[in-house]
């Protein structure tokens, strides 16, 4: 299992950004995937999760905000943020939820 997380970049508080997890080796609709991020000097923390009948579930200081979803077509399980604030600084990264695998995440940088 590879994953390649893309799509992290500086935005303004406000602005909106779209995470890309591309996969391989595993399949998408088959599996739960997650999303987690990790602030600096923070622990990980869980941000989302979709499950194999696309069902989305959100941590509370997203929620509204950003929507996860994954196309089995291109491999792909995206994070799509908008209305972004500087709390929401942060390596991203995406996981399978089976599987104890961690791609190198993407940095998210929320300032003015």
């Amino acid at each position: 299992v590879q994953l390649q997380a893309s799509g992290g970049g500086l935005v303004q508080p406000g602005g909106s950004l779209r995470l890309s997890c591309v996969a391989s080796g595993i399949s998408i609709n088959g599996n739960t995937w997650d999303w987690y991020r990790q602030a600096p000097g923070k622990q990980r923390e869980w941000v989302a999760t979709i499950t194999p009948g696309d069902i989305p579930t959100y941590t509370d200081s997203v929620k509204d905000r950003f929507t996860i979803s994954k196309n089995n077509a291109d491999r792909t399980v995206s994070l799509q943020m908008n209305s972004l604030k500087p709390e929401d600084t942060a390596v991203y990264y995406c996981k399978p939820r089976r599987y104890n695998v961690w791609g190198q995440g993407t940095l998210v940088t929320v300032s003015s």
